[in-house]
């Protein structure tokens, strides 16, 4: 084929080309137009979505994810049309397919992300734990207060200061302790009197001590005091009381019980004993121990 063959030949598939771009352009400037309307009703959408919600009262976050699904299966639909609009041989149900065989594959590929989305919209739906709860992750071991939930993760501010991101998928999958999903909580101590006390006299000053705490709701939840066990040098008293849910709240309460009690027992006299420790050693051991006074006096009066 000469030059003058391949320009001619060109020349016919650039005609071609522009031939086939005019008669579509009508298709074109519909499936613009389609994508003009949709971008309109897109914006509609999320406006209804984010008024229904606010008076519905939902967190922000679920507003948030809300209105993105609202936005994504909108534009998918006006997408698809617009598509079928300038391509005519593709139809709906070929482009769902191939949709859907995209997705599996994008699925695949990122199978850590989309079961963190999914774990996160159910929390979100579902509202096991809220911003500002203090809750503890029997996986990882983090403690801490909740500052924010995304769709992909939750910020936990640590009780030392530090910042945990979790993954929303481990906190869905396991055990979570939400400590301030009541207002109240029970909290206890062990408190020890000598064994030479009355034990019922003991339990009236404590359970007496502990009701005058202010943070100690006994307008709420009874205190309890109960003998608990025989010690090694006490008898241990189980004192049980509520208190507020949040940790700190748990931190002063037990201290000012405490001082409260020891005030107490002080006051009516009655011992908090030392550990005792009974040492027996056999007259043969190689231990060098003081002679008492009644056998210094006996070999006094034999050297005499």
């Amino acid at each position: 084929m000469g030059e003058e063959g391949f320009t001619r030949l060109l020349m016919g598939e650039v005609q071609g080309y522009w031939t086939g771009f005019v008669e579509a352009l009508p298709r074109i400037a519909a499936a613009l137009l389609v994508i003009l309307l949709t971008w309109g009703l897109v914006k509609i959408a999320r406006f209804i979505v984010s008024r229904v919600t606010k008076r519905a009262r939902m967190r922000r976050s679920l507003r948030e994810v809300l209105m993105m699904i609202t936005g994504i299966v909108i534009w998918l639909a006006g997408l698809l049309i617009a598509c079928t609009i300038v391509f005519p041989s593709v139809t709906p149900g070929s482009a769902l397919t191939t949709l859907g065989l995209g997705s599996v594959a994008i699925g695949f590929a990122f199978k850590d992300v989309f079961e963190n989305f999914l774990a996160g919209l159910l929390i979100l739906l579902r509202e096991p734990f809220k911003i500002g709860d203090h809750i503890w992750t029997e996986e990882s071991g983090i403690e801490g207060f909740i500052e924010e939930i995304t769709i992909r993760d939750t910020h936990i501010r640590q009780t030392d200061g530090q910042l945990a991101v979790v993954p929303n998928a481990e906190l869905f999958q396991n055990p979570v302790v939400v400590r301030t999903d009541n207002e109240l909580r029970r909290t206890t101590i062990i408190c020890g009197v000598a064994y030479d006390e009355d034990v019922d006299e003991s339990r009236a000053v404590i359970l007496e001590a502990v009701k005058t705490v202010d943070s100690v709701r006994d307008d709420v939840k009874d205190v309890q005091v109960f003998a608990q066990a025989f010690g090694a040098s006490s008898i241990d008293f189980e004192v049980t009381w509520w208190t507020g849910s949040r940790p700190v709240d748990i931190r002063a309460s037990r201290d000012q019980v405490v001082a409260a009690v020891k005030r107490a027992l002080d006051e009516a006299g009655i011992e908090i004993p030392y550990p005792y420790r009974t040492l027996t050693f056999k007259e043969n051991s190689p231990v060098p121990l003081p002679l008492r006074e009644r056998d210094q006096d006996s070999e006094s009066a034999d050297s005499s």
